[in-house]
């Protein structure tokens, strides 16, 4: 009997998917991070996020970036529906916002546990936090 070769799946790349309704950041994002090998995806608001989110593979994102202010579905309302459609990716969740001395943003994001960045950030400090989720968020193999 011949026995097959071992065949190694190659590691897939690092890919983040940002959420954010200004095109300037999410530009800005995705060009740092594909210099340092990162594959970035990227949607304007919530809603359109959503479409994607919900029919990727566990383990495909290994972080989502999501402002909590944007127009048609909001970062706060993303969090909802991931928790209830999709869990696993609430543990890849970084938020960003410019507002986080409001009342509402920071009840918010002391209640989801979820790590916040706030604007203006530098690059470098998404890079750490960023790494930071992808090393501590649960392995699963991407389809």
């Amino acid at each position: 009997m011949e026995s097959l070769p071992h065949v190694l799946a190659e590691p897939h790349p690092s890919r983040l998917f940002v959420i954010d309704d200004e095109p300037s950041i999410r530009a800005a994002i995705r060009r740092f991070l594909t210099r340092r090998g990162w594959e970035v995806e990227e949607a304007e608001d919530g809603l359109e996020a959503m479409e994607v989110l919900v029919h990727s593979a566990p383990g495909y994102y290994d972080v989502v970036m999501c402002d909590l202010r944007m127009p048609n579905c909001s970062g706060v309302e993303l969090h909802r529906a991931l928790l209830d459609s999709r869990p696993d990716l609430v543990q890849r969740l970084v938020f960003s916002t410019g507002d986080v001395a409001s009342s509402d943003a920071s009840t918010f994001l002391a209640g989801s546990g979820r790590p916040v960045i706030e604007k203006p950030f530098e690059l470098a400090r998404l890079e750490e936090m960023i790494d930071h989720i992808r090393s501590e968020a649960p392995t699963v193999e991407a389809v």
